[in-house]
């Protein structure tokens, strides 16, 4: 008990718990403890010193397809499903009743407006006619004899000869003959339209439809079904919806200027058919939150047809000095999306970047890169920070 007490009086501080001080195989194994800690410790801070780690340093180059960032001004643009609709669709429908006894077009055919359609039976139209002009014709010539009796009368009635009551029962006379003369006029412009009416026209420009009459059949006024549909083609609309987050950018750019739409129809080889934007809707649709739009478009090669779907482009205004790149170059992970740029030592760095609009096979990059810069379009699962690349040239 002695020794220990003086071992521990003689131990420096600093060198154990406390200020005890361990003697023979303890001491020396905490001191080989020290020393390798501290050679780990020593190790850890050369690597660290190093600028790039030997394992990416000696790996092989990386055979890498790459493009140039390229500036230049690009559209802001939206990508829409949209669906095609006549500009008009009509039903013919006879407006007097009679036998259908000519039918003046094929269905489908494009009609013109005034062109004539079908004929209806005009021989009782006509019979109504020349008894509405027979009855105006009586009318108006009994009418010339109760005016004449009517004059006579007043000059009587003035020369005090003839008496007030004679007078009054020409007046009457002459009065309902006048009334009966307009309404035989009015039955006579009501047998000639009917008349007009057993010819039936088309009220425009179209195509018409599948026929739900044929010669023989006996036409109803204002049918339930109609006798043929035509739709209006040219011009036509095609209607498309956008997220309502888009409509403040719709409406400020359509004060300053026309919007372009642009449609694309799938599967089709065909230049796309232009159009302007020239119908917003009033109200946001709640369920979809999304709001109609529709497009005009002249579609004077008659390519877009009613209820096709269609790639509809709407172009709010110009991007300025944009930086666009591959949109394969462009990879998405855990943070964000990434680019891997080649460096002027031809080894790939990544590089977060925020992306904006797609216009066409580029993706344009708001913030990350700069024009001219060098990005990897093809090769970026071999690729870690720090690789070696070697360009290869696509096939």
């Amino acid at each position: 008990m002695s020794r220990i007490t003086r071992i521990e009086r003689q131990a420096p501080p600093g060198t154990g718990v406390g200020n005890r001080r361990p003697t023979g195989k303890a001491w020396r194994g905490q001191y080989k403890a020290g020393a390798v800690v501290g050679v780990f410790a020593l190790a850890i801070v050369a690597a660290c010193s190093k600028p790039e780690n030997p394992t990416v340093m000696n790996r092989p180059a990386v055979p890498v397809l790459v493009a140039k960032a390229v500036v230049k001004t690009v559209p802001n643009q939206l990508h829409e499903i949209g669906n095609v609709e006549a500009l008009a669709t009509v039903n013919i429908k006879s407006r007097v009743e009679g036998q259908l006894v000519g039918i003046h077009f094929h269905e489908g055919d494009f009609v013109k407006t005034g062109q004539l359609l079908f004929s209806l039976d005009a021989r009782p139209f006509n019979v109504a006619l020349k008894m509405a002009q027979a009855n105006l014709a009586r009318d108006q010539a009994q009418l010339v004899k109760a005016e004449a009796d009517e004059k006579r009368y007043s000059f009587l009635l003035q020369e005090s000869v003839g008496s007030r009551q004679q007078y009054d029962q020409a007046h009457s006379v002459a009065a309902a003959l006048r009334a009966t003369v307009l309404a035989d006029q009015a039955a006579v412009q009501s047998a000639r339209l009917n008349l007009e009416y057993s010819q039936i026209h088309s009220p425009l420009d179209g195509r018409t439809g599948g026929l739900q009459s044929h010669v023989g059949d006996l036409i109803k006024a204002d049918a339930d079904s109609p006798m043929v549909t035509i739709t209006q083609v040219q011009p036509i609309y095609v209607a498309f919806s956008v997220p309502e987050s888009q409509l403040p950018a719709v409406r400020a750019n359509l004060q300053h200027h026309s919007l372009e739409v642009d449609v694309e129809i799938p599967n089709s080889q065909e230049p796309q058919e232009h159009g302007i934007l020239t119908f917003i809707d009033n109200t946001v649709d709640k369920t979809t939150g999304t709001i109609l739009l529709k497009g005009l478009f002249q579609n004077e090669n008659r390519r877009l047809w009613p209820g096709e779907f269609v790639n509809v482009t709407l172009t709010l205004n110009q991007i300025p000095n944009a930086i666009l790149v591959p949109s394969q170059a462009v990879q998405n992970g855990q943070r964000g999306a990434f680019v891997f740029v080649v460096d002027a030592q031809m080894r790939a760095q990544l590089r977060a970047v925020v992306t904006g609009a797609q216009i066409g096979s580029d993706t344009v990059i708001e913030r990350g890169l700069k024009g001219g810069e060098t990005v990897v379009t093809d090769g970026q699962l071999l690729l870690i920070p720090g690789t070696r690349v070697r360009i290869k040239h696509a096939l």
